[in-house]
């Protein structure tokens, strides 16, 4: 993922029309690293999101920071998949501390995210940012 949270949160200031910004959450999608068929596993899928999810993650540990989680992430549909780049941009690359005193609500809410979403989304994109924080929980309780 080379699109930071900030680019992504300027990309979106500069669209007004949510058709645009729809087209730009796909876009985002593309941007994302493909998952190989191995990291398409029932360990990695995401349940709680109507569309196929899947979160790949690895942790490394940095004696400073502690665990830092890294991510890729795939969906078998379009607009999902933006959504998986923009948790990702967010997250991945993060120290487990970070994500779990991360306010994604608050990103969410300058997109103007929340409610432009089907409730089956607004799940789905829950679904996601909870897997990451279990993650970095589960991170830190083994550290």
């Amino acid at each position: 993922m080379t699109t930071a949270i900030a680019e992504i949160l300027e990309g979106f200031e500069f669209l007004e029309d949510w058709e645009d910004r729809y087209r730009y959450v796909i876009e985002l999608g593309r941007e994302l690293e493909p998952l190989t068929e191995d990291e398409r596993n029932e360990e990695n899928r995401v349940h709680g999101c109507v569309s196929q999810v899947w979160l790949s993650k690895s942790v490394e540990n940095d004696t400073g920071k502690g665990p830092i989680l890294f991510y890729k992430g795939d969906s078998d549909a379009h607009i999902v998949r933006g959504l998986v780049a923009i948790v990702l941009a967010q997250y991945s690359g993060a120290s487990a501390h970070d994500i779990l005193e991360t306010d994604i609500e608050n990103v969410f809410s300058k997109i103007g995210l929340k409610e432009h979403l089907t409730p089956q989304r607004s799940n789905g994109l829950s679904s996601m940012v909870q897997r990451i924080k279990n993650d970095a929980s589960a991170a830190l309780a083994l550290s």
